[in-house]
Formats: structure tokens, sequence, C-alpha cells
């Protein structure tokens, strides 16, 4: 069985892939300091909890921390007797190669989400990634990755009002009951919630022009349910997408080794 891991900045998820569907995910907080036996005592005691009965036989990492890809790795060899494939590592091959400025690394999890929007959907997309940061991914007719936007994330901004503004307290995104907040807490959620769709909306509209021709917006990570509440910009909400492309990147390789 596959072990799929998607390390973010702020989680990292855990999947058992069984050729056919996803019999199990779990989720942890990101820390560099984790160690190889810490990750393994988590996961099999999930495991035994759970009752999955999962022989990992391989592995795929996809890792927005550098930091962290050392002990995953050491997960992978010292306890599953596997070595995992690295997204963004040379010997991780990808269906098309991404057409950016010579020298510029592109994130793993937006690669990997390429990879799976356009298996879903055909190409000429936006994949919008509510994460840590806000990314749009622009995926080419053919699958490519031809490059996108990066902004803040909703839960960062709302940090950085908290932090940067003594008067102002930490809130949770919420959709708010009306534009118009009659407390504090309320005209910072309406900000953020409307700010965000606006700025979304705002970004698709100008690469759509630049593009130039009909293109699908694709909406992840966990807050897209939230916001696709109130704009009809998404033509799909997947909160599967990352897992889906780590599936499909792995068996791609797989099928190079093997031809």
């Amino acid at each position: 069985m596959l072990l799929a891991i998607d390390c973010g900045n702020t989680n990292t998820v855990f999947s058992i892939w069984d050729g056919a569907r996803f019999i199990a995910t779990w989720r942890i907080a990101t820390d560099h300091t984790r160690t190889a036996d810490e990750y393994h005592v988590w996961l099999s005691s999930l495991m035994m909890l759970t009752k999955t009965e999962a022989t990992v036989t391989e592995a795929i990492i996809s890792s927005t921390v550098p930091r962290v890809v050392f002990n995953l790795r050491v997960l992978c060899n010292r306890y599953f007797d596997c070595r995992p494939l690295v997204v963004g590592k040379p010997e991780c091959r990808l269906p098309v190669a991404p057409r950016v400025d010579q020298g510029t690394t592109v994130g793993p999890d937006r690669l990997v989400n390429t990879v799976a929007a356009h298996d879903r959907h055909g190409g000429d997309l936006i994949v919008v990634d509510f994460g840590t940061a806000t990314t749009f991914d622009v995926v080419d007719s053919d699958g490519a990755y031809i490059g996108g936007v990066i902004a803040p994330g909703v839960n960062l901004s709302l940090e950085a009002l908290h932090m940067a503004a003594a008067a102002l307290p930490h809130v949770d995104v919420s959709k708010p009951a009306r534009a118009i907040g009659t407390n504090t807490v309320a005209c910072m959620q309406s900000g953020v919630y409307w700010g965000y769709i606006g700025l979304v909306e705002g970004i698709v509209r100008e690469v759509r022009k630049e593009r130039d021709r009909p293109m699908k917006v694709i909406a992840t990570g966990g807050l897209a349910s939230l916001f696709a509440q109130d704009t009809a910009l998404f033509d799909s909400v997947e909160d599967d997408l990352t897992m889906h492309g780590l599936v499909l990147v792995s068996r791609y390789n797989k099928e190079l080794e093997t031809a």
C-alpha cells in the first residue's frame, strides 16, 4: 500500500491508499523537530486504534517545509523499509514539466495540485488553494504548471491584524451575519471574509483576462468550502486534491520504472 504524506506549513496529512481508495487519513501539526521515531509511535498507534490493517510498501512525500523532509524520509526507510519519492526532487518525475522562469523552484504542493486538477478537469484551469498562503496555480491545456499568484492566507491575515494592532482581538474565520459589523469581532470577520472573496474573484478575473480563454476554477484547502458559500466562481471544491495528485505522481513514476 502507498503512504502519501502532504506536509504543509501548518499541518501534515498522512493517508494510506490501498490501490482503489484511501482507507485512512490522519492529520498532525507540522513540527520540524519531530523525529522519525515520534512519527512512527503516533502513526502506528492510530493504525492500531482505528484497526487499519495496512502494510506500507511505498511512500511519496510533498513538503513545503524542507526541514521536515529528512525525518519523514527516515520514517519511511526505517519503519516501512521503502525509499520515498519526494516531489520536487530530480528523481521524482512529473507527467508534464512546469514551464516557469529558469531557476525557479515551485512548491511541491502546487505541482501535485496541478497534476490532480488536470487529471480530473483537463487543462486551462486556475487552482485556488486556501492554505497558510492562498495560492493560485495556472494549469495550461496540456497539464503544465505555468505560474500563478501567492497571497497571504486567511488565518495569517487575521493573525497579523491581531499582532500589529493592540486593540484588535484574535478571532476565528467564519461567515459574518452581516457585512456591516456592529462590534470589533464582527467587523474583523466581515473584512476578512468578504475581503478574501473579493481578492479571489479579482485575481481570477485578471488571470482570465491575461489568458484570454475560458478557464475553470478549482478550489481546495481547508477553508475552500466556507468561501464557496458566497461566490459562484468555483466550478468544483475538492478537499482531497493534493492526496489524489500524490497517488497520480507515484503511479506515474512506477510506470516509468517498469516501462
